[in-house]
């Protein structure tokens, strides 16, 4: 992902995540922080991750400010992928694109809606933690802190 695909993504994220909004300057934030974590999918996709604690994930539409000395996690920010892309193996590609920048990291994500089956099938299982649970009710009901052993 470069600077010039930002308009892009913003526009991705407006049709996939309709209720789930952010403001451009998350993903020119994320981008600028993390660039090794952010790709794209020509024209029908993204995914964006950084590193990240565990124990307190970031909350939706918020600047992060700056990324931690010591990460547990490789956050997961988002997958988004138009409609016209699913089932082409996107999905597999960006889990495998981010266990290879995450090292020895695990991998974690907000699983949102009714995502969670889906990302079970990439091998991520719910965190049993209920005050981080708590901690995402700006992402909807059902939001589900899940993680993935790298």
């Amino acid at each position: 992902m470069l600077p010039a695909d930002l308009s892009m993504v913003a526009s991705i994220a407006e049709q996939v995540h309709p209720d789930y909004p952010e403001d451009p300057a998350v993903f020119a934030e994320r981008l600028a922080l993390f660039p090794a974590g952010c790709f794209m999918f020509g024209a029908v996709g993204y995914l964006i991750a950084h590193p990240w604690m565990l124990a307190s994930p970031p909350q939706l539409n918020t600047l992060l400010g700056a990324l931690p000395a010591a990460p547990d996690t490789m956050f997961v920010h988002d997958l988004a992928l138009l409609p016209e892309a699913r089932g082409r193996g996107h999905a597999g590609e960006a889990v495998a694109l981010i266990l290879r920048v995450a090292g020895p990291l695990e991998l974690s994500l907000v699983s949102v809606g009714l995502a969670s089956g889906f990302w079970r099938r990439y091998g991520f299982a719910p965190v049993g933690d209920a005050a981080v649970q708590a901690s995402l009710s700006r992402y909807g009901a059902g939001a589900c802190l899940m993680v993935r052993q790298a």
